[in-house]
């Protein structure tokens, strides 16, 4: 981004009053100057309304800074440190500091300071979403070691950076900016801009200001991780054609150089362990694809594949079929396939869908594959339900088959339903976010909203976690409301697609009436394009279809309509809002 763009875009979006504006702390040493404005604009493109402002420290003081901030937290915080905040001869706007009999000195300063960073930045992220960056500059030609060779003071200090950045993300949910990403965005021997440092004390170029600034906004702001991958088999998943080649003739492996597969086989398995879907879209016979993925020395577990459309009807007809099983929108998918021909036909049938060719006999295209992949799926947390998702999406694909008596099923389906009241934990915000099907009105909470929420004497949270003698689900419901008089008015809620159909939507109900003892559940909806399910079950309580508005439900409406809930249901008593730990 260049700074007129970032200027253009903080001026478009204007000034917003004050229960509009996010507001961030900036916490550096140097003058923040351009990193401030090309920050401000990061943030403003990734905030759908509202300014942003960006509140700066104390030049030269982070550990007053850091007080400071602690004291009056934004909704976000950002922490850049330089060498120099560690010590200052390891800057240029000192002098007398590079005397070699003072390095010892300087290192164990350095050591010092960090220590002393350690428990307010540990403070900070318990109170504010967090993102860290550590030194990104080049230490300043103060070693006695010539060009070339690496000094064992540089090495200490580099060693006690990493161990202060393990401590930190030991200690608490603090993000911090990848060294390697930033590496890539920003070229290493053009970030120092000694004129700007010298005259100013702002010691970054342009564009390294401009992709730091990028850089800690996608940790403040990041975009949602994408839930499956669709692949292609022949020359995507193994190299060779199945029907031509037959069983032997497919490989991937180092001896027929087709490893490259077994290196995209290698990252698949590892995202599905994340909890990412992964299903086959090929034109194949499905016998044969059968025998194929029961090969012993397969890198993917085949158990994980799910669903396999092996057929010789068009790719988009069998990434239909997909969606379907696994009940989520073409947007948070990826589609691989080597051939451009079936990419272009799949993308005109989803528009939405993300389309990569796999890159066949280019093994540097392929790592370049595997990266992105890994960018476009990795969760920094990856839950219990994230691990299960597969499994309760085939066991319900499995039910889905078979025609049953519903009441009969789940009279025997030995269902456990556990209601947790007011823990406002890290996995309920990312079920509210990550919901769309079942989900009352679309709305996102960050995390400033959520601690708010948390905060606030009034609130209710109510998770919700399901297993029954098919397969546990984790946590699979939440909802937050607030107590009005005796109306419960429900801001956000969210059941997850692999819950449906089990009446689990009925006993969340039923339990805000029992607990508040409220004569009323007034939900907040809207209406679109991906909340059917909601729609469909509010229209079976209230009796009539929802319009977009308070659509509200009388305890004596909900009793009438309720059908019969099997599960047995466990509560655990109603807690005032807490945190888990």
């Amino acid at each position: 981004m260049q700074l007129f763009e970032a200027l253009k875009i903080i001026r478009d979006r204007g000034k917003a009053d004050d229960e509009s504006t996010h507001r961030v702390d900036l916490v550096c040493g140097c003058t923040p100057l351009h990193l401030r404005t090309f920050l401000a604009a990061e943030l403003t493109s990734r905030y759908d309304a509202g300014a942003v402002d960006v509140r700066s420290g104390l030049f030269g003081d982070i550990p007053g800074s850091l007080q400071q901030v602690l004291a009056e937290p934004s909704e976000s915080a950002v922490v850049v440190l330089e060498w120099s905040d560690l010590d200052p001869r390891l800057g240029y706007r000192s002098s007398g500091g590079w005397r070699p009999d003072r390095i010892a000195d300087v290192v164990e300063s350095a050591g010092v300071r960090l220590a002393q960073f350690r428990q307010p930045l540990s403070e900070l992220a318990e109170k504010t979403t967090l993102a860290v960056c550590l030194p990104t500059l080049d230490l300043p030609p103060m070693f006695p070691s010539p060009s070339g060779l690496c000094d064992q003071a540089v090495l200490k200090l580099r060693s006690l950076v990493a161990d202060f950045a393990v401590s930190l993300v030991e200690s608490g949910p603090v993000r911090i900016l990848d060294e390697r990403q930033l590496d890539r965005d920003s070229n290493p021997a053009t970030r120092f801009n000694p004129v700007s440092e010298l005259r100013s004390g702002f010691p970054y170029s342009m564009d390294h200001a401009s992709a730091l600034a990028s850089g800690l906004a996608s940790l403040l702001r990041p975009k949602p991780a994408m839930k499956g991958i669709i692949t292609d088999l022949d020359n995507t998943f193994w190299a060779g054609i199945l029907g031509e080649d037959g069983l032997d003739g497919i490989s991937w492996d180092l001896d027929h150089k087709t490893h490259q597969h077994a290196i995209y086989q290698e990252q698949l398995a590892a995202l599905s362990r994340l909890g990412v879907l992964v299903g086959v879209a090929s034109k194949n016979d499905t016998e044969l694809v059968e025998q194929a993925i029961q090969r012993s020395d397969l890198v993917f577990p085949h158990g994980n594949l799910f669903p396999i459309e092996a057929n010789w009807g068009p790719k988009s007809e069998s990434v239909r079929r997909i969606l379907s099983a696994w009940n989520i929108g073409a947007d948070s998918v990826v589609f691989i396939d080597d051939s451009p021909i079936e990419l272009a036909e799949v993308q005109e049938a989803f528009p939405e869908i993300e389309c990569r060719q796999f890159p066949t006999g280019d093994e540097a295209g392929v790592v370049s594959l595997v990266d992105e992949l890994r960018s476009l799926f990795g969760r920094a947390d990856v839950s219990d339900e994230d691990r299960l998702r597969m499994q309760s999406l085939r066991a319900a694909s499995d039910l889905a088959d078979v025609e049953i008596d519903t009441d009969a099923f789940l009279a025997k389906a030995e269902a456990e339903i556990t209601l947790q009241w007011n823990v406002f934990d890290e996995r309920s915000l990312q079920l509210l976010n990550k919901t769309n099907q079942f989900n009352l009105n679309g709305c996102r909470l960050d995390e400033a909203d959520w601690r708010k929420r948390a905060d606030q004497p009034q609130s209710i949270l109510l998770g919700v976690s399901y297993t029954d003698k098919f397969s546990p689900l984790g946590k699979i419901s939440v909802l937050l409301g607030r107590v009005e008089g005796k109306a419960v008015v429900v801001d956000s809620w969210v059941l997850s697609c692999r819950a449906f159909s089990r009446r689990i939507e009925h006993a969340v109900v039923r339990a805000l009436f029992e607990h508040t003892g409220c004569e009323q559940v007034i939900c907040r909806f809207t209406a679109t394009d991906r909340n059917g399910p909601l729609q469909t079950t509010l229209h079976e309580l209230t009796g009539e279809p929802p319009a977009s508005g308070a659509v509200t439900l009388s305890h004596f409406t909900f009793q009438s309509n309720c059908p019969t809930i099997f599960a047995e249901v466990i509560s655990h008593e109603p807690q005032r809002n807490s945190h888990a730990a």
